[in-house]
């Protein structure tokens, strides 16, 4: 039995302890923005916060988890308002099949919280998610947009 803390909600999940958080949030705990790319922490598709800092959570065993702060792409909404880095997401059109864009918004999130205002240097050092559409010119100008505002 792990106790998770998922979005600032509570979580008892009998689960083995080294299943991938990765499949527990989404088996267990219900979530499904946080998507399944590559399983071995690559693509950066299943990307999260975990105490604030984006971890590829195909890769942390749901035991490293307990006691730890969770966040997925859907704690960023807020009463019916994207989050700014969402906001820009839309504005600058990033998203094509969208499929790796909830791992890219939170490394994104994380980013922004711990450096306001980055480098394309520093944003290359921190969202290494893979897109196959191509969209990382995208994903720039909505960093610089947020960082911005």
């Amino acid at each position: 039995m792990a106790d998770l803390n998922v979005n600032g909600k509570k979580y008892k999940v009998d689960v083995d302890p080294e299943t991938p958080l990765l499949w527990v949030i989404r088996d267990h705990v219900g979530l499904t923005g946080t998507k399944y790319g590559c399983g071995v922490g690559q693509c950066g598709a299943c990307t999260v916060l975990f105490d604030g800092q984006a971890i590829r959570s195909c890769l942390i065993p749901v035991s490293a988890a307990e006691g730890k702060k969770i966040e997925t792409i859907e704690s960023l909404e807020k009463n019916g308002q994207l989050s700014k880095v969402q906001k820009a997401w839309v504005d600058n059109q990033v998203p094509q099949c969208g499929y790796c864009q909830s791992g890219m918004v939170m490394a994104t999130t994380a980013l922004l919280r711990n450096t306001p205002k980055p480098t394309d240097a520093q944003i290359d050092a921190a969202v290494t998610n893979i897109c196959r559409c191509g969209t990382f010119q995208q994903v720039r100008d909505a960093i610089h947009a947020v960082s911005k505002a």
